[in-house]
């Protein structure tokens, strides 16, 4: 089932909310950090894998490796010249473990003028690097950032980079002192990226008590303290502007009673709320359903909660003030079994539960995952009869 068709308001429903005060005010700037720790330091921090470029690249100037063939890899970002940076891999003994790494942290397209990187801990398996700094040209000088990488010494020799920069400090929010967080969760320099398409280009901000974990999508928008401000990212991250939101147009929208908490992202940002009796609102534009939770309790007190997550473009939906978007999420959970004959009489098996729109389903028992379910397999002359546990994978 997917989202259904919005339906006109009263009206009395569709509504320009002022929630006060004009954009117009200072930079509040933020101090950059570095750590080959960054992923625990922050917690919400993404990584994700460079192909092996399969021939040397024309034309760039290269050091002497020890390898007859080493692997070269390529860094997208905005914040370069070629729109990418060149990095490869060596060993500092010829048939050893590739515990080299040679990144073009200028931007010039050449590697013969960057010194060797050694890695910090070098297995069998892995090598990993960092924190690697990365030198940008920008309108008022130079800017320093930070990655981290995890080279794969097997199969494809994939190289997985995650940042280990982002920036920090306190900020004023309206009368009160904030503590404020950016993080460059897409990896490619730039600290302001927003989207729609996918949650894993949307850069990631947290505003509030140090040390708290209230993430939220870089976007127009972002609740603070039940408030609505306006929200604009410098894309180096140096820096934030935030006020009090005004002549803000909201929709109205409308989900199953049984929905507990609702999340939606997009270009205005993520909002997290409680509908009401199936209701809530939010800022005109386009949104993705983030997730939604259902709890209940059962008759001995135990709290019960389904939560939903993983929709894809399926979750996609407009908001706008002159029609509600009834939203179909939520129940019912649907189980599948899949089983796949992996030959020689051995077959996998796994079940998993979805919800309407194909999103995941994880289901949760006073915030534990229960025992998982059994599996009881029974030949019709009933000769085979046996019980399999699943196991959480």
């Amino acid at each position: 089932m997917s989202i259904k068709s919005p339906i006109w308001l009263t009206a009395a429903i569709g509504l320009l909310a002022i929630v006060s005060a004009s954009f117009g005010q200072e930079e509040q700037w933020l101090q950059y950090q570095s750590s080959r720790d960054a992923s625990s330091v922050l917690k919400d921090i993404s990584a994700y894998y460079l192909e092996l470029i399969s021939e040397r690249p024309e034309g760039a100037a290269l050091p002497d490796f020890k390898e007859d063939n080493p692997f070269f890899y390529k860094w997208s970002s905005p914040m370069t010249q070629n729109g990418y940076l060149l990095i490869a891999s060596d060993s500092t003994e010829k048939g050893g473990a590739r515990d080299l790494l040679y990144i073009d942290s200028n931007g010039d397209g050449n590697l013969k003028d960057e010194p060797a990187i050694q890695a910090y801990q070098a297995e069998r398996q892995h090598s990993y690097f960092g924190p690697v700094k990365v030198t940008f040209e920008g309108k008022d000088g130079p800017i320093t950032y930070h990655l981290n990488f995890r080279l794969c010494n097997h199969n494809k020799r994939p190289l997985m980079v995650s940042s280990a920069g982002w920036y920090e400090g306190t900020i004023t929010v309206g009368e009160a002192k904030k503590h404020c967080v950016l993080i460059d969760y897409d990896v490619n320099g730039t600290f302001n990226d927003k989207s729609i398409k996918s949650f894993n280009k949307c850069d990631r901000i947290r505003v509030g008590e140090e040390g708290t974990s209230n993430t939220r999508f870089v976007g127009n928008y972002i609740e603070i303290d039940g408030a609505l401000y306006r929200l604009e990212v410098a894309r180096d991250g140096a820096y934030i502007k935030i006020a009090k939101a005004q002549d803000v147009v909201f929709g109205n929208i409308r989900l199953p009673e049984t929905i507990s908490e609702f999340a939606a992202g997009g270009e205005n940002g993520l909002f997290i709320f409680k509908p009401e009796r199936g209701a809530g609102r939010l800022p005109v534009g386009k949104y993705c359903v983030e997730h939604w939770n259902i709890e209940r309790k059962d008759e001995e007190g135990n709290n019960w909660k389904l939560e939903g997550r993983l929709f894809g473009s399926a979750g996609v939906f407009d908001v706008n003030a002159e029609k509600e978007a009834e939203l179909s999420i939520g129940e019912p959970a649907i189980s599948s079994l899949e089983v796949a004959d992996e030959g020689g009489g051995n077959y996998y098996i796994s079940q998993n539960l979805a919800g309407r729109l194909g999103e995941r389903i994880e289901l949760t028992c006073n915030g534990d995952r229960p025992p998982a379910p059994k599996l009881h397999i029974k030949s019709e002359d009933g000769e085979y009869d046996r019980t399999f546990a699943f196991a959480y994978g």
